[in-house]
């Protein structure tokens, strides 16, 4: 079957490429259309043209459409699970964990549909009536990463739509078969012609076209540092709303008196787990002297207890690496800490399974310093470096000296420590004795300094990107 692009309510076909399991590169997940600059450019006309009539719609018509695509996506989560395992390589328990977050987002964006609100208020001035209400910001063009092929797309186009907006998406070209699979439950579920389209494609065609046009009102956008930049610049240039979520090099600080299991696992959770693939993960591990040690030791045994293998497979931990240019990355920045000095304590290598993918070990590096590459830049594998300091001031000094401001962790049993890091970490999201990666979907995500830009996603939140406040005065 090949999976055609949804341009104004239509299929439409295009060049095609494939989709590849990292787990047995001789699978063929799925063929899928890749849209051309002019398709592009319909999907926005079709989105433009139908913004009038649905962001006047009755919430009751949004609310339904909403509920019905929630529904579908939470009843069909084994297999629209099976399908992300399959083309990103995440687990099956974590992809149909992933499935589910993305069917309670449509499940809360239904209902926020129902609690849209405004205030009144009095003037200053006698006899004059003040309405602040909350309107649609207009064509919202969605560009989405790899490493969460269902959920970004749904925390994205749930509040757009709620909101009343209309949506072009664009998702990552790597894995377009679980977005595929979310626009079609869209369509089938009532979302008329043109409210949603979708454009699958190379970032080069499809992603610089909606940057080009000038028929975009807001753009939000999920991926890396320097394409965040792009967003950006262009978007400036047409004067639109813009939102950046563009990773991060998240610390974790173990203090001395942390629970050493617990320290252990929340570790081993943020820095490994989907294969490191998610810019919430622990990549630094900032660990105090009279507790390194005994953590080093701990965590080297608990990654030797992690069965790397294929994402189906009943007790994989860890699946493959999302494709062999991601690898090359990995092992690429492994070599690199080799280099600068760090000491490669556990892992690193390649692996061979029964069949043939991307598979890599997890590797920890000890006697790593904040200034290394390592710790500097984001890797996007399950590799992490281990920084030690010596108490917990130095600890926060480093765990804040970073370009990035994602996530940041702490395992402590001090409640003056704890409530400390809370207050002082500069990060959007903090995490006390749990893992860096791991949130809700009914709070705000989002990061600081380079790791994000503009409102936060999410939740409630997610009403001061996709909305405009419209102040209205009445002479009574």
């Amino acid at each position: 079957m090949l999976h055609k692009n949804l341009i104004a309510g239509e299929w439409v076909a295009g060049d095609t490429s494939v989709n590849i399991n990292p787990s047995d590169t001789n699978e063929v997940v799925g063929e899928f259309s890749r849209a051309s600059a002019d398709d592009v450019r319909t999907a926005i006309t079709a989105a433009k043209s139908a913004l009038p009539a649905w962001s006047q719609s009755p919430i009751l018509v949004r609310h339904a459409i909403l509920k019905k695509a929630g529904d579908e996506i939470l009843a069909r989560k084994e297999e629209l699970g099976r399908l992300l395992a399959r083309e990103e390589g995440k687990t099956l328990p974590e992809a149909i964990g992933e499935v589910t977050r993305a069917g309670q987002i449509f499940d809360f964006f239904a209902g926020e549909v129902l609690r849209l609100s405004g205030e009144t208020l009095p003037s200053v001035r006698p006899g004059i009536g003040i309405d602040i209400t909350r309107e649609p910001v207009g064509v919202v063009g969605v560009i989405t990463p790899w490493n969460f092929p269902i959920a970004i797309p749904a925390w994205k186009i749930a509040p757009a739509l709620a909101y009343g907006n209309t949506v072009v998406l664009k998702p990552a070209d790597l894995v377009p078969g679980s977005a595929w699979s979310l626009i079609e439950i869209l369509h089938r579920a009532g979302a008329p012609a043109g409210v949603v389209n979708l454009v699958m494609g190379r970032g080069s065609v499809v992603g610089q076209t909606m940057l080009d046009s000038p028929d975009i009102n807001a753009l939000t956008f999920t991926g890396s540092t320097a394409t965040g930049k792009r967003v950006a610049l262009a978007s400036i240039e047409h004067n639109r709303k813009f939102q950046l979520e563009m990773g991060g090099k998240n610390p974790f600080v173990v203090l001395d008196d942390a629970d050493l299991e617990v320290a252990v696992e929340a570790a081993a959770n943020s820095s490994f787990f989907s294969t490191g693939q998610r810019c919430t993960a622990s990549s630094r591990l900032i660990v105090t002297e009279g507790i390194h040690d005994p953590f080093v030791a701990a965590l080297s045994r608990r990654l030797e207890r992690l069965v790397v293998d294929d994402a189906l497979k009943s007790g994989t931990h860890i699946g493959p690496v999302v494709d062999e240019s991601q690898l090359r990355q990995d092992t690429g920045y492994i070599d690199i800490g080799r280099q600068e000095g760090a000491r490669l304590a556990f892992g690193g290598n390649r692996l061979e399974r029964a069949t043939p993918g991307f598979y890599l070990e997890p590797a920890l590096f000890t006697e790593a310093t904040n200034q290394m590459r390592i710790a500097r830049e984001e890797i996007f594998g399950p590799v992490a470096a281990v920084i030690r300091v010596k108490d917990y001031d130095e600890a926060l000094a480093v765990a804040n000296d970073t370009s990035f401001g994602l996530s940041s962790g702490i395992a402590t049993t001090s409640l003056k420590h704890a409530t400390h890091f809370k207050r002082n970490a500069e990060a959007g999201m903090v995490m006390v004795n749990l893992p860096t990666a791991g949130v809700d979907f009914h709070v705000p995500f989002g990061g600081r300094k380079g790791s994000s830009f503009g409102p936060r996603e999410q939740g409630r939140y997610a009403a001061e990107f996709y909305t405009s406040v419209k102040t209205a005065y009445t002479l009574a």
